[in-house]
C-alpha cells in the first residue's frame, strides 16, 4: 500500500501536516486516513493531524492548528527573539481568560491568560524551526509579559532577556510604554529600566 497522489498533494500543500478536515473536503475519507495511519504510511500526531510517517512532526505547528486560540510567549517568545539562551523545558502560551486549553495541550504548556482585549496586543507570527508559522509576541509584549509575570519566571532569565532587549538597536522603547501602559504594569517597566539604562 502507498500513499495516493491526491494525499501526497495535500500534505504538500499543507506544509507537511494535514488536518481531516482538509482531507475530508478533498474526498479522503477518515478510514482511509485511519488504514494509511495504521500500515505506518502516515502518522497521527494529535486528534485530526498527520503528517507523513517519514517527517518529524513540528509540535508547535500542530498545536496552533488545534487551539487556534494560542499565542506563543513568555519563555518561549523569549526564544524566538534571541532574549534567551535557554530552550524552554514547556511552550509557554497565553490564552484569553475563560479559554479553556486541552488536556493535552495542558499536558506540554506553561499557561498564562489574560483579558480578551489585550491578546492581539503586540501579536504577530513567526517560524517555528521546521518553517511552518506560529502566533508569538513581538519583542516589546514578550518583555512586558515578562516583566510583568516575574514571579513565575527564573530571575536570571528575566534580567538576561532585559540586558539583550535595552543593547537591541531596535528596541523600540515609545511601543514597549505603550504595551506596558495598556497591561498596567508601566511603573514597574520603568523602574526595571532605570537600573538597566
Amino acid at each position: 500500500m502507498e500513499i495516493s497522489i491526491e494525499l501526497q498533494r495535500l500534505f504538500d500543500e499543507n506544509g507537511g501536516i494535514l488536518q481531516t478536515s482538509i482531507a475530508t473536503q478533498a474526498g479522503i475519507s477518515r478510514s482511509l486516513l485511519s488504514k494509511y495511519a495504521n500500515n505506518g504510511l502516515i502518522e497521527r500526531v494529535s486528534h485530526g493531524i498527520y503528517i507523513p510517517a517519514s517527517e518529524i512532526a513540528d509540535e508547535m505547528y500542530s498545536m496552533q492548528l488545534r487551539a487556534k486560540k494560542i499565542v506563543f510567549s513568555h519563555e518561549t517568545a523569549l526564544f524566538f527573539h534571541n532574549l534567551t539562551d535557554r530552550t524552554p523545558f514547556k511552550h509557554s502560551i497565553t490564552v484569553p481568560s475563560g479559554y479553556k486549553p486541552s488536556d493535552v495541550i495542558k499536558e506540554v504548556s506553561k499557561i498564562y491568560y489574560i483579558k480578551t482585549n489585550l491578546i492581539k496586543l503586540g501579536q504577530t507570527t513567526v517560524k517555528t524551526n521546521m518553517n511552518h508559522l506560529v502566533h508569538t509576541y513581538d519583542v516589546e509584549r514578550t518583555i512586558c509579559d515578562v516583566i510583568r509575570s516575574r514571579n513565575k519566571i527564573d530571575t536570571q532569565i528575566v534580567n538576561d532577556a532585559l540586558r539583550r532587549y535595552t543593547s537591541l538597536k531596535t528596541a523600540d522603547y515609545n511601543k514597549l510604554y505603550q504595551y506596558a501602559s495598556q497591561l498596567g504594569i508601566e511603573n514597574v517597566v520603568k523602574k526595571y529600566l532605570d537600573i538597566l539604562l
